[in-house]
C-alpha cells in the first residue's frame, strides 16, 4: 500500500472473487453514458469479461476506452452494504478460452455439461475485455452490529 493511503474497510480481492454482477459504464456514440451488467473475473488487479462483435459494449470501447465499474452488495438480511467503484480504461483483447472458463465456473459451477449451451460454446467472434482500474473507491456502508 502506498504511503499515506488508508487501508480498505474490507478485503477487496476476496469481495471481487465472489460471483457478483458488475455494472459497467461506457460512453455511447453520442458521448452519453451507457450501463451494462456483466459477469466478471478479477485476477491480478484486472477485471475481465467476455464480449464480441455482437456487443454494443465492444463498439463503445473501440471509440472510447474510458470505463467506470461498480460492484456492490445490498444484503438486507445480513445488513451488508459493500461497494467497489472503479474508473480506468478497458480494451478488447484476443479470446482466452481458459480465462473465460475460469470466469464462467464462478457463476455456473464446475460441471460444464450442466451449463446452458450458450455458455459451453464460444462464438467465433468472441473477445475478452480487460479493465485496468486507475482509481478505486471502497466503501463499507453496512450497519454496525456493535
Amino acid at each position: 500500500m502506498a504511503p499515506g493511503t488508508l487501508p480498505h474497510p474490507f478485503d477487496v480481492d476476496a469481495f471481487l472473487a465472489r460471483p457478483l454482477v458488475a455494472r459497467v459504464a461506457t460512453n455511447d456514440s453520442s458521448g452519453a453514458p451507457a450501463v451494462r451488467p456483466v459477469w466478471f473475473l478479477w485476477e491480478e488487479g484486472a477485471m475481465w469479461w467476455i464480449t464480441g462483435d455482437y456487443s454494443i459494449l465492444s463498439r463503445h470501447l473501440a471509440r472510447d476506452p474510458r470505463t467506470a465499474v461498480v460492484v456492490d452488495t445490498c444484503d438486507l438480511e445480513r445488513q451488508e452494504f459493500l461497494q467497489v467503484i472503479m474508473k480506468g480504461e478497458a480494451r478488447t483483447v484476443p479470446f482466452d478460452p481458459a480465462l473465460a472458463r475460469r470466469k464462467l465456473r464462478r457463476y455456473l459451477g464446475d460441471d460444464e455439461t450442466s451449463w446452458h449451451p450458450d455458455f459451453r460454446y464460444f462464438a467465433d467472434d468472441a473477445l475478452l475485455v480487460r479493465f485496468d482500474p486507475e482509481r478505486v473507491i471502497v466503501k463499507d456502508l453496512s450497519r454496525s452490529t456493535a
